[in-house]
């Protein structure tokens, strides 16, 4: 069993992380043993396709906000979403909302303690729902994020490329996951995959369970987990329309609830069109003259790349009775910062020259 060697080597070798309850921790308050099921829920759903070195930050300004579910609970979306600005991937913290408000009001604040239950909440699929089982109730869930999954390919020498050999990686893995100790283990999987068991030269002479390592062994670890061939994503173009009044205010509206980088606040665009080159907005091109900044600003996202052409227009295309049809509002350079603009909108406006 991996648990075996990988244990004592966590026990002593454990990443400081501000969401967990380390066994240094618990050697200086033996009175707690599981970490709070709130701090894990909201760490993990941070952690999904973001770095650790990331989320630090923004989950310690989450919990000095609304240090508890019933507080996240009562705060209204808007403010989530602005605290959540630049993290990235932001249907994650409409769910995060969601899912405060149920377990505040279905569940008293109190997060259910299996899997089952953990997975009807909103925004936790089973990868969560096993987190919190393990590491706030040490129930023996098996836990598998990346850092893990290449931890067992290289294990077991599993030679099929992801995403094919995720249920035969997630098998093996069950086989390895302790009935004690189990959210130790989750996280000590996790801490070896991040640490020693890295993607680029793994440090193998000093691997707690590198004796049993079949992948070490045939010579084929840092070869693994193999991958299929990444699909060529597709560009998409848009018009940035940066509008500005007398007073130097800048129009910004909120975006859909639902979609891409829904709630949030953004520059008004054009459709954004796959093609070869941005189509302007019927009712933009109808407001005034625009001028067209020089450069192109890009961004990536999950499923395609991005390109907009930021245009500005003046006092005379902001006082068209056209405007309020956009349903947007005006904004001072100093009232950015406490919006919810997400990176791509910091990019627009600061190719427009804005402090953001």
């Amino acid at each position: 069993m991996i648990a075996e060697n990988l244990l004592p080597w966590y026990d002593k070798h454990a990443r400081d992380l501000p969401w967990r309850l380390s066994p240094k921790q618990r050697l200086v308050a033996p009175d707690l043993q599981f970490a709070d099921p709130y701090h894990v829920w909201l760490s993990e759903i941070m952690l999904q396709q973001t770095t650790v070195v990331t989320v630090k930050s923004y989950y310690l300004k989450f919990l000095s906000l609304w240090p508890t579910v019933h507080d996240l609970a009562a705060e209204e979306l808007d403010s989530i979403l602005s605290a959540w600005a630049g993290l990235g991937y932001y249907a994650r913290a409409r769910n995060l909302h969601r899912c405060a408000k149920v377990i505040s009001k279905d569940f008293a604040g109190v997060f259910p303690d299996n899997e089952e239950a953990l997975l009807t909440l909103p925004g936790v699929g089973p990868y969560t729902a096993a987190a919190i089982s393990a590491i706030a109730f040490d129930h023996p869930s098996t836990v598998v994020d990346g850092n893990v999954e290449r931890v067992i390919a290289r294990f077991y020498s599993l030679q099929d490329p992801l995403p094919g050999v995720k249920g035969k990686m997630k098998d093996c893995a069950a086989k390895q996951t302790p009935d004690k100790r189990s959210g130790d283990y989750a996280q000590a999987m996790m801490d070896l995959g991040a640490t020693i068991c890295t993607p680029r030269s793994p440090a193998c002479v000093i691997c707690p369970i590198q004796e049993n390592c079949q992948g070490r062994k045939d010579g084929t670890a840092v070869l693994l987990p193999k991958k299929a061939p990444k699909k060529i994503k597709p560009t998409r173009k848009t018009y940035a329309y940066i509008m500005k009044d007398e007073k130097g205010r800048v129009l910004l509206r909120r975006r859909p609830d639902k979609g891409l980088l829904g709630g949030m606040t953004e520059v008004p665009t054009s459709d954004w069109l796959q093609g070869e080159g941005p189509v302007h907005d019927p009712l933009m091109s109808s407001l005034g003259e625009w001028d067209v900044l020089d450069g192109v600003v890009k961004h990536t996202f999950t499923h395609f790349h991005f390109e907009i052409t930021v245009v500005c227009g003046g006092p005379s295309v902001a006082k068209s009775e056209a405007v309020k049809k956009l349903g947007a509002r005006w904004y001072h350079e100093v009232d950015f910062a406490s919006l919810a603009l997400p990176t791509v909108m910091n990019k627009i406006l600061k190719h427009a020259e804005f402090t953001v």
